[in-house]
């Protein structure tokens, strides 16, 4: 499923991309609450709802005016707005920015940054070692979080992940796999960034979050699958 980029204002300022000011804990294994503000691109969209804004997807800032999320996140029929610089949902810290989509100024700060685009066609190797960040489901029909999540999803490669017992044909060469039966996205992390750290030290988002297993958020041999960016270099850079 092709991604689906939002544009918005941005006011880069000083700061570089893939380089958070408050880097991210190494140590979560199991999805857990990530460290505030660690994953200073992640977007929270949010449809309105009998008069209440509701998480609905995620997304990544990734350049000056714009925002990578999944085509399915946005209901046009709605009134959508994309919240950055949150962490926790259910309070106000002082960081957030709050816009309407398409289009509402904010300023890059050490809580809003960019996340760097992977090179162009870049395949990650087998069991490399990527985070997915995200508001979704804590298990499959559980409670939506609060607080911003992160869990270390591994890399599954292309001859794995398309293998007849996984995910066979449904996977293409434009997707890129991760996690498995342990860790994996969930309901409500649509849309969101598969961060991974390149040998620079900068963080790039390597997928998109597209879709899991219909039997659960945890199913043996079915990975999370995500759009592979490094897949749409030329179309996003238009």
């Amino acid at each position: 499923m092709l991604s689906l980029v939002f544009s918005v204002l941005l006011l880069s300022g000083a700061y570089g991309c893939g380089v958070p000011t408050y880097a991210p804990s190494a140590r979560v294994v199991n999805g857990e609450s990530a460290k505030p503000y660690s994953w200073p691109w992640q977007v929270s969209l949010q449809v309105l709802i009998n008069g209440v804004f509701i998480h609905n997807c995620g997304g990544t800032l990734i350049a000056d005016r714009w925002i990578l999320t999944a085509a399915h996140c946005i209901n046009f029929s709605r009134t959508n707005r994309a919240v950055v610089g949150d962490y926790d949902l259910a309070n106000e810290e002082g960081a957030e920015e709050i816009f309407l989509i398409p289009s509402e100024d904010m300023f890059i700060s050490d809580k809003v940054q960019l996340s760097c685009l992977p090179p162009a066609g870049e395949l990650l190797p087998n069991n490399f070692s990527c985070y997915a960040s995200g508001w979704g489901r804590l298990y499959t029909g559980g409670p939506y979080p609060d607080i911003l999540q992160q869990a270390l999803l591994p890399v599954v490669d292309y001859d794995h992940c398309s293998q007849r017992d996984w995910w066979g044909a449904t996977v293409k060469r434009s997707m890129v796999c991760a996690g498995g039966d342990i860790r994996s996205v969930c309901n409500g992390d649509s849309g969101g960034p598969l961060n991974c750290q390149g040998a620079d030290g900068r963080w790039y988002v390597h997928g998109v979050t597209s879709f899991g297993s219909g039997y659960g958020c945890n199913t043996l041999k079915k990975p999370s699958v995500f759009t592979r960016v490094s897949a749409f270099n030329s179309w996003i850079q238009q």
